[in-house]
């Protein structure tokens, strides 16, 4: 009995193959009322399911926000999961041959001018939050030839290739890290030819070294990979994090961009990771239910500060 609970679980996590594939078929053939306003309820559903998970997000949210009373905790974490299913359904219609297309805005455009100003590519971090799934697309709106997302390998197998074959009809590139220390050579071979490079700081890819920031009031683990590449490729930082703001409706938040020497002290590095945390952090604080931080993945429990294998 544990094992048939755990597997039909597995089945209705929201990043199950099994849900990928309903919200294909129902993209696909579904008629326009359905496509618009039943994923929040799918998302909500989740919510009811999960409950480890929605534990997850709602202590996400009392770090983000500060304690709120239990029904505002239930309520935030029903409009995260709510926004979710509008995303991932998004991200689904706009690979669909319906003719669906994404409307595009930027804040702070000017700080990727400055980035891009050297020409030796751009290295922008981001998070998983409103509208990553299609941030390709809506950050063609600061970078017009397009961007490459480098992105962890999910943890359905399925579920990836659904997903994938969705972006690639879509038009986005992705390149997946974490499986080796050989991964990031073509995202950097991609920062040296003047290209963007687009990378997730809120989660760790195993075998990447992290390195010990203050994020929320408290201690976090953030992804060494986009230090090394900056400093390998002398691409600057930028962090770039968006919002859904209504139906197939997104918005880019462009902070200041991150500088790294060629070979840069403990110390600057030490700054750099910082600096994109900090970006970070003002974005989820403005917009908490935003980020879809389902994992429980970067809070530090215990002292170390650099841990795994190098980039």
């Amino acid at each position: 009995m544990p094992r048939l609970r755990g597997a039909l679980l597995s089945r209705l996590r929201p990043d199950s193959a099994f849900w990928r594939r309903a919200l294909t078929a129902g993209v696909t053939r579904g008629p326009e009322p359905w496509v618009r306003h039943s994923p929040p309820v799918f998302g909500v559903l989740f919510a009811a399911a999960l409950p480890e998970v929605r534990r997850r997000v709602e202590q996400t949210l009392r770090r983000v926000r500060g304690p709120r009373s239990r029904v505002v905790d239930l309520l935030d974490a029903a409009e995260v999961f709510a926004t979710y299913g509008r995303c991932i359904t998004e991200a689904l219609l706009l690979a669909s041959d319906r003719g669906y297309t994404v409307v595009s805005r930027t804040r702070g455009v000017e700080h990727y001018h400055a980035a891009a100003a050297a020409g030796r590519g751009v290295l922008i971090v981001t998070a998983h939050t409103g509208g990553w799934d299609i941030a390709g697309q809506v950050l063609g709106v600061v970078h017009p030839a397009g961007v490459v997302l480098a992105m962890q390998r999910e943890r359905d197998p399925e579920a990836r290739a659904i997903q994938d074959a969705a972006r690639r009809r879509a038009g986005v590139q992705v390149v997946h890290i974490g499986d080796g220390p050989l991964d990031g050579l073509p995202l950097l071979y991609h920062l040296r030819r003047g290209g963007v490079v687009a990378m997730q700081i809120d989660r760790v890819p195993p075998g990447m070294r992290s390195r010990e920031v203050t994020f929320l009031g408290g201690r976090w683990r953030a992804p060494e990979g986009p230090l090394a590449l900056a400093a390998l490729s002398g691409a600057p930082i930028l962090p770039v994090f968006t919002r859904r703001l209504g139906f197939l409706e997104y918005e880019a938040v462009v902070a200041p961009p991150i500088r790294l020497s060629r070979r840069p002290t403990e110390a600057e590095r030490d700054r750099a990771a910082a600096e994109m945390m900090g970006a970070m952090e003002r974005f989820v604080r403005a917009h908490p239910t935003q980020w879809f931080h389902f994992t429980g993945e970067g809070p530090v429990d215990e002292p170390a500060a650099r841990r795994g294998a190098a980039p």
